[in-house]
């Protein structure tokens, strides 16, 4: 089936900035609560959301096989389940819809007031109910850095580390949306100069530059997904904020990996991007260092080009961009991922969320991480305002970007906005 709604030459009715991150080519799939205080699933085109469930009574998918109720739900798990063909054909419609050609929806102006809401009139929620959440750790470069950091750079990476996408199970409890903030969290850390941990609030809490893909029903206990079908079953991508807290995680991370330094909060854009709006900026991965098992051969343009920044900007500041990296520096892909997750018989469900882990690029200026940026602390980085930062201090906000750029479109994610909030206090009785 054709992907008739990334049509570079389409152009749309709505009124839609020119450097918008999502034209009429991008349709990703939210969930928001609009200004009647109702949950709704969504779209985006430039600066207005789109009520894809007004859309829906209203007739405008006639002819596509959706249940009543489809779109009148506060997660998009039920929607994802409905599998690729579903997903394609609702977005080609959508595109339809919009279309500057189609007169439709433009001239009813009654159906227009129903179903476009401005983004001041919208709250973003969040748009899957996550079952199960996977922190995968596949950036060389980032690998590299904290093994470099953290034991010599003779001995960086790991002996399995170019023979599996390394990952770990997080917590799915405390994945939230843009514009939520932030308590500075609270655990042992283990003093250089003691032999015995202190409790108390992190000094060194950090960002992670991420992506994310969402996946929908995959397989049954004990069923593999194999490498060349594992596409199928990746609904989209999000910009994902992994917090952590660095010396928290030092002190706690042996022998059974992260725990409280990293389950306390992970941020993500709002909107779902389909993998078919980012099916023109396809990219090949980095070439393996040493050939992978049958099962983890990857072919063809499996990664992303996807231009990602992060930017800090401290209370009532301005803001600074710390880093600049692009997903494609990504050593094990998506497809190589999910096929890993599985080989043992794991099942992946509708809503699943996994993580890349932290993307840092080549160079210094690419780093995904206040870690690798200021190197343990070591270089700090100064801030136009002329403060220093070694990591996050209380009321500084974290904003990610993401998106694509080709010559005749810009396909983005928007944004993940995060302030970091004093260690939470108790309401007093």
């Amino acid at each position: 089936m054709p992907i008739t709604a990334n049509d570079p030459k389409r152009k749309t009715w709505l009124d839609t900035p020119a450097d918008t991150d999502f034209p009429v080519q991008n349709i990703p799939f939210g969930v928001f609560l609009t200004r009647d205080d109702v949950i709704t699933i969504g779209t985006r085109i430039g600066d207005y959301a789109i009520d894809l469930g007004a859309l829906h009574q209203l007739g405008y998918f006639e002819g596509i096989p959706l249940t009543d109720d489809i779109f009148l739900q506060d997660t998009l798990n039920d929607f994802i389940s409905d599998g690729k063909k579903t997903w394609r054909l609702v977005r080609n419609r959508i595109a339809d819809i919009f279309d500057a050609e189609n007169s439709k929806l433009r001239d009813q102006k009654e159906h227009r007031q129903t179903v476009l809401f401005t983004l001041d009139e919208i709250e973003m929620q969040m748009p899957v109910q996550v079952g199960d959440y996977t922190d995968f750790y596949s950036s060389k470069e980032h690998a590299t850095n904290v093994g470099t950091m953290f034991r010599d750079p003779e001995n960086a990476l790991l002996p399995n580390w170019l023979h599996i996408p390394v990952g770990y199970h997080g917590r799915s409890s405390s994945i939230i949306p843009s514009e939520i903030p932030v308590h500075r969290p609270q655990g042992q850390t283990k003093p250089k100069d003691s032999d015995k941990p202190v409790f108390g609030p992190s000094q060194r809490v950090d960002f992670e530059l991420e992506m994310a893909f969402v996946t929908t029903d995959a397989n049954v206990l004990g069923e593999p997904i194999p490498i060349e079908e594992a596409e199928e079953y990746i609904f989209g991508m999000v910009i994902f904020n992994d917090w952590s807290a660095r010396d928290m995680q030092t002190w706690e991370y042996v022998p059974l990996g992260p725990f409280l330094a990293k389950n306390f909060a992970s941020s993500i854009s709002p909107w779902i991007v389909t993998l078919d709006a980012l099916e023109p900026f396809r990219t090949e991965s980095p070439k393996p260092e040493i050939e992978p098992l049958p099962y983890l051969r990857s072919s063809g343009k499996k990664s992303f080009d996807i231009n990602l920044e992060v930017a800090l900007q401290p209370e009532n500041g301005e803001e600074n961009i710390l880093a600049k990296s692009n997903f494609k520096y990504m050593y094990w892909n998506m497809s190589q991922q999910l096929a890993h997750h599985t080989v043992n018989g794991c099942p992946v469900n509708s809503g699943d969320m996994m993580a890349s882990g932290t993307i840092s690029g080549p160079t210094p200026d690419s780093y995904g991480s206040m870690l690798e940026l200021s190197w343990k602390g070591e270089k700090p980085i100064k801030l136009k305002d002329g403060s220093e930062r070694k990591f996050i201090e209380d009321n500084d906000t974290v904003i990610m970007r993401g998106f694509c750029k080709g010559k005749d479109r810009r396909i983005g994610f928007g944004e993940v906005r995060t302030k970091l909030l004093p260690v939470f206090q108790p309401k007093k009785k």
